[in-house]
């Protein structure tokens, strides 16, 4: 009798080197995450370029977030019906025709079109790249690959305010778009060559299930990024940001219904959660893009605003960060296939935590002292190595092949819906506590961040508030940590990515005496 290796299905066997694979998608996987954070330092300097006001601005990355999260699960099953390799590609070219347009675009109107087509790109990209993990690497040799591809994720965030800051000051605003043209050329390059044509696994599209995802999504995630904008009250006439948050949590809750009655072939297939580390590994990730997006915020105004550091010179206090999460990258993968993924999570999330605290006690307005901020920030990098990937691959361990791009647009969606919720709340939050630190209230901080660097008496309160927000991310990396307790050891199934016939055969014969 053949060996369970050597009955898996065309799509996995053959795939003999899957590395070259992934480090050609990690390319564009790279490119777009880059491009979630790059657009931050260049917001002054388009403004003036466009000749724009904050409010419009704010568009430029709202509309990227707004279509980049919601086609995500989507987009995951279209990698299952055609192919991720094809749909991996389309969304690469899209990206990188709208990242030229970007650059281009001489109207804010034009720039937010553009961006909105980038987002959409990124949402057919980015599900296919773990997608083609979990379908070309056994579970138990998941672990290193996933450490790449959270390492990316980690370091993406982080250099994106580096080089934006670099691309700003020394070509203009302009070329935070271009530079993505050459790159996202050698990607399709390195994936049409690379990566394996696998099986598609035919699906029948849900479409009362896409509706309902679709509007449910568009209305929360909407409601939730613009909220700040409109001071969480009336959009227009009738429609308040309330309002669409109610809509989008009902008309989803409406979606979760129709996923187990309807007849067809669900969208979201309710059985993914049975798996315990499944639907855990989410609820991390979630409060993990709570945490990363809503640390930034009060770091970057507290660098530019309170010790007059230029765009440059405050990306580059995340320098630390980004060289231990990088290289942490690949120790962290080969114990993640080694070691339990509730420890090499839970003191990564848990150090996360100490890490935002750390820099919550140490934000002073002092600029002789900005030096000591780069412990927090080397914690912060170490902790990322050990979050990212060994909540990845806990998500992905059990997933089979036919359920890989519904299982990673879920992850995905998750993923991005926590950094919405994160950027929405801290900007609250900084907002409200500004009102208690500062005289004149939160609207005296608004006027000294558009004339530039605080005058010294603004300087300590202006601070307070940014160290107190710290602890909005902290609290959501100690949930993490305290979620990942729970994961469950992951075993090793030999039937992996066999068919179910194939299953019950190795099965009977592991029961034969």
């Amino acid at each position: 009798m053949k060996s369970s290796a050597e009955r898996l299905p065309r799509d996995v066997t053959q795939t003999s080197k899957p590395w070259p694979a992934l480090w050609a998608l990690v390319v564009g996987f790279f490119m777009i995450l880059v491009d979630t954070t790059i657009v931050s330092v260049a917001n002054p300097r388009i403004m003036q370029g466009l000749h724009t006001d904050i409010n419009s601005v704010i568009w430029v990355t709202s509309a990227y977030l707004l279509t980049y999260a919601v086609p995500l699960l989507v987009t995951g099953r279209l990698g299952d019906r055609f192919g991720p390799k094809r749909i991996y590609l389309l969304g690469l070219v899209v990206f990188t025709l709208a990242s030229a347009w970007c650059g281009f675009s001489g109207s804010i109107e034009m720039l937010i079109a553009a961006r909105a087509v980038q987002g959409l790109g990124a949402s057919l990209l980015t599900p296919q790249t773990m997608s083609v993990i979990t379908r070309t690497f056994p579970p138990h040799e998941r672990g290193q690959a996933m450490s790449l591809w959270g390492a990316t994720a980690a370091v993406a965030t982080l250099v994106g305010p580096i080089l934006g800051g670099f691309l700003v000051d020394g070509l203009g605003w302009e070329w935070i778009f271009f530079v993505n043209v050459p790159v996202g050329i050698i990607g399709f390059v390195l994936a049409w060559r690379l990566v394996p044509t696998l099986e598609t696994h035919s699906h029948r599209f849900d479409v009362p299930g896409v509706v309902l995802w679709a509007i449910g999504m568009s209305c929360l995630v909407f409601g939730i990024q613009e909220g700040e904008t409109y001071a969480w009250g009336r959009i227009w006439g009738p429609v308040s940001v309330w309002g669409l948050i109610v809509t989008g949590v009902v008309v989803l809750g409406v979606f979760v219904w129709w996923q187990r009655v309807g007849r067809g072939e669900p969208l979201l297939p309710l059985r993914l959660f049975r798996d315990r580390n499944f639907s855990l590994a989410n609820t991390a990730i979630a409060m993990v893009g709570i945490a990363i997006t809503s640390n930034s915020l009060p770091l970057v105004f507290y660098y530019q605003l309170v010790l007059g550091f230029s765009p440059t010179r405050a990306a580059l206090q995340l320098v630390p960060m980004a060289l231990f999460s990088g290289g942490l990258a690949p120790v962290v993968g080969r114990l993640v296939d080694r070691v339990h993924t509730r420890y090499l999570a839970g003191a990564g999330l848990f150090g996360m935590a100490v890490a935002m605290v750390w820099y919550a006690v140490w934000l002073v307005p002092d600029e002789s002292l900005w030096w000591r901020l780069l412990l927090p920030s080397g914690l912060m990098g170490i902790a990322s190595a050990f979050t990212f990937s060994p909540i990845s691959a806990t998500a992905t361990h059990n997933l089979a092949p036919a359920d890989a791009g519904a299982g990673s647009g879920v992850y995905n969606s998750v993923r991005q819906v926590g950094a919405v919720l994160g950027s929405a709340a801290i900007a609250a939050l900084i907002q409200a506590r500004l009102a208690v630190t500062l005289p004149g209230g939160a609207s005296a901080g608004s006027r000294a961040e558009a004339a530039g660097r605080l005058p010294e008496a603004l300087q300590p309160g202006f601070t307070a508030a940014m160290a107190s927000s710290m602890l909005l991310p902290a609290a959501a990396a100690l949930v993490g940590a305290v979620v990942s307790i729970f994961f469950v050891e992951r075993t090793v199934d030999r039937a992996w990515g066999a068919t179910p016939a194939t299953r019950a055969e190795i099965a009977s014969a592991d029961s034969a005496p």
